[in-house]
């Protein structure tokens, strides 16, 4: 397939687009605390990438209502999102990723299990909005990932077949995700949370450390 031809760049947002995990991890760990609930490391690894309306009753037990449910994530969302607005920082070879899918006249979109106030703040921190044409975020979907739905959603705003788009995906259940989509996938290690063999084994059509020196032919080729 050659660059000229359509196709699209799907990310995920954290742990691929910038590293935010341990604002994360901090935020459920004082709910936790506050709801007298145990919290560790492998609960969060867990459940990383999965929206909160799975991850609250995973963790936390099925008794809560829908609207206890809701308010318990504000909650949690809110408690990270005063720390994230204190500044975050692109991964390694994001920055010249998004610039050369650019260049290259090629749509790019969001696809998170994060709330859009959440996205729209990364994004307008890392000054990334520009760089994409579609956002699909938490509230956008009604399954969560390993369910296609928010990448699928994304495709279509972009008006990109499925067959032509490229996920960028640091957990496991996104790459199951974005395969059951009928798309290419591309695991991160970078911040550590699922190793290669993970997400190989979830599917991934190719596994790096981070997306420095990864060359956009290098993508393209995998729609060939």
């Amino acid at each position: 397939m050659q660059a000229t031809e359509p196709w699209a760049l799907l990310w995920d947002v954290d742990g691929t687009l910038v590293d935010t995990a341990e604002l994360h991890f901090q935020a459920w760990l004082t709910l936790a605390t506050e709801l007298g609930k145990p919290f560790t490391r492998a609960d969060f690894a867990g459940t990383f990438g999965w929206r909160n309306p799975e991850i609250i009753p995973k963790l936390f037990g099925t008794h809560y209502s829908a609207e206890e449910m809701q308010h318990l994530g504000d909650y949690k969302e809110d408690l990270y999102r005063t720390q994230a607005a204190k500044g975050v920082a692109l991964l390694p070879g994001v920055r010249s990723l998004l610039d050369a899918v650019t260049a290259a006249g090629m749509r790019q979109a969001i696809g998170s299990s994060a709330p859009r106030r959440n996205v729209d703040l990364i994004l307008r921190d890392t000054q990334t909005a520009s760089c994409f044409a579609a956002i699909v975020a938490l509230e956008d979907t009604r399954r969560g990932k390993p369910d296609p739905e928010v990448f699928l959603l994304g495709a279509k705003n972009l008006g990109i077949p499925p067959e032509r788009c490229i996920v960028l995906e640091d957990a496991p259940v996104g790459i199951q995700a974005a395969k059951a989509g009928g798309m290419r996938a591309v695991g991160i290690t970078f911040v550590g949370h699922h190793p290669a063999e993970k997400l190989q084994a979830a599917g991934a059509d190719l596994v790096v450390h981070s997306l420095d020196h990864v060359p956009l032919q290098q993508l393209i080729d995998l729609l060939v």
